[in-house]
């Protein structure tokens, strides 16, 4: 089974698409929780702010839950129409963000003035000063905002949070499991290839004993050989001595006669 999901290569293309992307939801849900519950709208780094809309002052532009960034500015390079975000210093709203459109500018001896207004309201803002402005929203995050506001229902919420997790859980699972099979694999094989090692070293040596013993029998058969040849030599020169003799004898024999 797990060699079968190891060798399907679309399969594991899948598995780490979907991983890939649970991976990533759950880095932007966090985003999005800490923003929402834990930075007070109140984020800055490098002069960027990260924060999400609180109430619908700005609808349609921006809705309530929505993922805002902005990044700070110098008070001459905003114009009339851009959504600026600034701190409020009004009673009733005092020490919050607030993120409107600029409706108007004034430039009193190089100290820049803006008054602001809420899409959504009949009346414009209190002017504000230069130093009040945190920055000019630069971007909405669309699927930032859509987590953020998923977020904000605690189903959603948990079913979101759960959901990913439980993917990369199971992939972190299913690589341990197949990890531990190629393991496995490739002690057999490395036993297996000891094994062979073993027989061909076990193979080496009794060839080389099958050979010494070849060559200590051919040097028997040899010497019994070559003692079997001058035992020949041996007998054949005592034929001769004995034909020999048998031929001086009857030459005598004849003499005699």
């Amino acid at each position: 089974m797990l060699e079968k999901l190891r060798n399907n290569k679309p399969l594991k293309i899948i598995g780490n698409i979907i991983y890939a992307i649970a991976l990533i939801l759950i880095i932007l849900i966090l985003i999005a929780v800490l923003i929402q519950r834990f930075s007070n709208n109140n984020i800055a780094l490098g002069g960027i702010r990260i924060y999400s809309v609180a109430t619908g002052s700005m609808i349609p532009k921006y809705q309530i839950g929505d993922i805002l960034i902005s990044k700070e500015v110098e008070p001459e390079e905003i114009k009339i129409g851009d959504d600026i975000t600034y701190m409020s210093d009004e009673q009733g709203s005092e020490g919050k963000l607030i993120t409107h459109s600029v409706v108007d500018i004034k430039n009193e001896d190089g100290v820049y003035k803006f008054t602001t207004k809420g899409i959504a309201n009949t009346s414009n803002d209190p002017e504000i000063s230069e130093e009040q402005v945190y920055g000019k929203v630069i971007y909405k995050p669309v699927i930032l905002s859509g987590i953020n506001k998923i977020t904000r229902n605690v189903y959603a919420f948990y079913f979101l949070i759960i959901v990913p997790i439980a993917i990369i859980i199971a992939k972190m699972l299913a690589d341990f499991f197949i990890r531990r099979e190629e393991e496995k694999e490739a002690d057999l094989e490395e036993e297996d290839e000891k094994s062979k090692e073993e027989n061909k070293e076990h193979n080496e040596e009794q060839e080389m004993l099958e050979n010494e013993e070849k060559e200590e029998k051919t040097g028997e058969d040899e010497e019994q050989k070559s003692l079997e040849t001058g035992e020949n030599k041996e007998n054949d020169l005592i034929s001769e001595e004995e034909v020999t003799n048998q031929e001086e004898k009857s030459k005598k024999k004849t003499k005699l006669v």
